[in-house]
């Protein structure tokens, strides 16, 4: 390949030349909103190609991108590769279902190979393991079609271990055929129990093994999987070597950070589900999960965020048209299962979802388009003259029309609250997964008279502070921001600042979510221009260029920001936040910026002391704690029974557990609450559910305490 061999010679000069962006004389236009969704900027006609001297060039691109413009560059050298082949095989095949020990040995030849496979465009690896995957898939298709022609085995005593890290690569062709008759199985008792226990508050089956229905369901139960399966292997065969070779590729990414991706010149429904506005929907972001479906983020304002049922990291099962029988979508594609949630507004569709508890819920949703009045500022005013500001997102000119900012939307509800007499304020970010960066640090302000709000750092370059835009103080009494393990991003920013500064008392999970990192979206083709003209489309990178810090010097990255006061959450013992991806970046600190904290409340350190005593005392709090604690022991129980009778047993009593603990229909108003700003007469309904949800919320109600306390 010598004409690439030259072309790559000139690729310095590009790098140079993509660095001039990240130069802090234009930093400000390359700190992006802290929210990004992948891919949203561009978009690539598909274009099938086999050819291997433009994939060498996509490796040698993304490994000097990596290197010259990520915020921290490791070194390519074994430990790297050794990383990248673990990345690989776990996205090829993580639960361990196609790939045989032997195979994996075979391939682990390459293992330390990888870093200079990377730097040279070598695609041995690539070919090797990739003609291996296709080899595999259709035995794997023949198996199950093999398996799911007899009755499964219900009778025998035996267990299937549904934790991949748990399991060892299957020896040979009879432990996988073993494992799969296994997986078969327990396919099948699920739906068997869900249509004999159709009447979920039964304790009696409609059908038993023995009973004339009971064969003929089980048999309708195998033909179900048969058609499911087939179609998730139809959408596996639809793969093509483009969708391979990005797999192959952000496993290198991978190893730098969980944020670091390369996206192949094709179009993005796949990942990106067009229900966020412009089209009719429920407004969630969906991504497929190995079988399933899942819900990788809820549009804020949209039908599903209304409805709070949805949640993030929810399993879809079934799908149905309002009243209609629900079809089964385990297995199925992301985009098919996109065609049968969108809809016309007006519309319901009925999700069957598989909570992270293991529950299933049918959770009801009316079609339609995004509402982004419903992600403005609200406020309400408390018990106890407590002011209650809700901000779900960081905004900035959502219409052009009416140049809406949350900034200053904030300082509206916030002297609406002051002349109606408040003498306190609860902040609450829960759920806001960040956004403008600029709009935080004009929120920050709000709370101090001036200084600095954020650093933010660049490689290579001085760390630079984001200031108070405005001298003065909008707020200056006391003031509690409610945060939870989904905020991120600029929302940590605001949180960690007004710590700092000594103006709030944190109040909420453990910790935050833990994201301190900044990404930017570079394009290939704009990037490479004339050099590489005909090897376009080349595709698109994003990748992680900065990192921001607390005024005090410490970052939000992993750490997240502290609760002062520490609520109890459902899921604070699952795995969640920054912490928990691979190869996330490391917690650092620089030094602090010059910034000086407001004098402290004399009754602050008693009133945090009472507020927690509280809290470990509450009733409800204390349901919760022993919920989650049920959950932490319920994770390391994952073995599946297969025997029926076992089987019934273990999921009965995982559903009478669930039932003692739901008590979120029980709650009844702790407080009133009352709109400060007049809604518009058309919302006067959503006003009302949404004032009653404030005045039944546990955590303000332990807010409102904690600011009495603090008078």
């Amino acid at each position: 390949m010598p004409a690439l061999r030259h072309e790559l010679c000139t690729f310095g000069l590009m790098l140079a030349i993509l660095r001039i962006p990240f130069m802090k004389r234009n930093l400000k236009y390359t700190i992006p909103a802290l929210i990004l969704v992948a891919g949203a900027a561009f978009g690539f006609r598909y274009v099938q190609s086999a050819n291997t001297e433009k994939e060498s060039l996509v490796m040698r691109l993304v490994a000097e991108a990596l290197q010259g413009v990520h915020y921290q560059p490791r070194a390519i050298d074994d430990s790297f590769s050794e990383d990248v082949f673990n990345a690989y095989l776990e996205l090829l095949d993580g639960e361990k279902r196609f790939v045989y020990q032997s195979d994996f040995d075979r391939l682990a030849k390459h293992k330390l190979k990888l870093d200079d496979y990377f730097t040279s465009g070598d695609l041995s690896f690539f070919e090797e393991s990739s003609s291996l995957w296709k080899q595999r898939r259709i035995e794997a298709r023949r198996r199950y079609t093999r398996i799911l022609a007899k009755p499964v085995d219900l009778t025998k005593a035996r267990s299937l271990e549904t934790e991949a890290e748990k399991r060892a690569y299957p020896k040979d062709s009879a432990a996988m055929d073993a494992f799969w008759a296994d997986y078969l199985t327990s396919r099948v008792l699920d739906r068997l129990y869900d249509r004999a226990y159709e009447k979920k508050d039964s304790i009696n089956p409609a059908f038993l093994p023995g009973h004339p229905d009971f064969a003929a369901n089980e048999s309708e139960a195998r033909s179900k999987e048969l058609e499911i399966h087939n179609e998730w292997f139809d959408g596996l065969d639809e793969l093509d070597r483009t969708d391979d070779f990005s797999y192959y590729i952000n496993a290198y990414a991978a190893a730098f950070d969980p944020h670091t991706q390369y996206f192949p010149p094709q179009q993005q429904e796949a990942f990106e589900i067009e229900m966020t506005g412009q089209l009719e929907g429920i407004g969630a972001q969906l991504q497929q999960d190995g079988e399933f479906v899942t819900i990788a983020s809820i549009v804020t304002g949209s039908a599903c965020w209304r409805q709070g049922e949805l949640e993030v990291g929810d399993k879809l099962l079934k799908v149905a048209q309002g009243d209609a029988q629900p079809e089964d979508v385990v297995g199925m594609r992301v985009n098919k299962v996109v065609t049968k949630v969108r809809g016309k507004k007006g519309t319901e569709v009925r999700l069957t979802v598989r909570k992270k508890d293991g529950t299933e819920k049918v959770i009801p949703i009316v079609r339609d388009i995004v509402e982004m009045e419903a992600t403005f500022a609200r406020s309400a005013m408390l018990g106890n003259n407590i002011g209650y500001i809700r901000l779900p997102k960081f905004y900035v000119d959502f219409f052009d029309e009416s140049n809406r900012d949350c900034s200053e939307d904030v300082r509206t509800e916030l002297r609406a609250l002051k002349a109606a007499g408040a003498r306190g304020i609860i902040f609450d970010l829960r759920g806001n997964g960040g956004g403008s960066l600029p709009a935080a640090v004009g929120i920050a302000g709000h709370f101090i008279d001036k200084g600095p709000v954020v650093q933010v750092k660049t490689q290579g370059q001085r760390v630079r502070s984001y200031d108070d835009p405005t001298p003065g103080v909008e707020w200056d009494g006391p003031l509690v921001v409610l945060v939870d393990e989904s905020t991120a991003s600029a929302s940590e920013i605001v949180a960690a600042a007004l710590q700092d500064y000594g103006r709030a008392i944190i109040v909420g999970t453990t910790q935050t979510f833990g994201k301190g990192t900044v990404q930017n979206m570079m394009d290939f083709d704009r990037a490479a221009g004339p050099f590489y003209a005909k090897y376009q489309p080349l595709g698109a990178f994003k990748l992680t260029i900065q990192k921001y810090y607390r005024v005090n010097g410490g970052t939000t990255q992993l750490d997240g920001v502290r609760s002062d006061v520490v609520i109890p959450d459902a899921f604070q013992h699952v795995a969640y936040g920054e912490r928990e991806l691979d190869f996330a970046l490391a917690a650092d600190k620089i030094p602090a910026a010059a910034y000086k904290p407001v004098a402290e409340n004399s009754k602050r350190a008693q009133a945090v002391a009472a507020s927690q005593a509280r809290v470990n005392t509450n009733r409800e709090f204390t349901r919760i704690n022993d919920y989650s604690n049920y959950l932490r022991e319920q994770e390391k129980n994952t073995g599946l029974p297969l025997k029926w009778d076992d089987f019934v047993a273990d999921r009965r009593a995982s559903e009478e557990a669930i039932k003692r603990f739901d008590r979120e229909g029980a709650r009844t108003d702790t407080t009133v609450a009352t709109m400060v700003t007049p809604g518009k007469p058309e919302k006067a309904e959503e006003d009302r559910r949404w004032l009653r949800a404030v005045r039944r919320d546990p955590s303000i109600v332990e807010s409102m305490r904690l600011l009495t306390d603090l008078q």
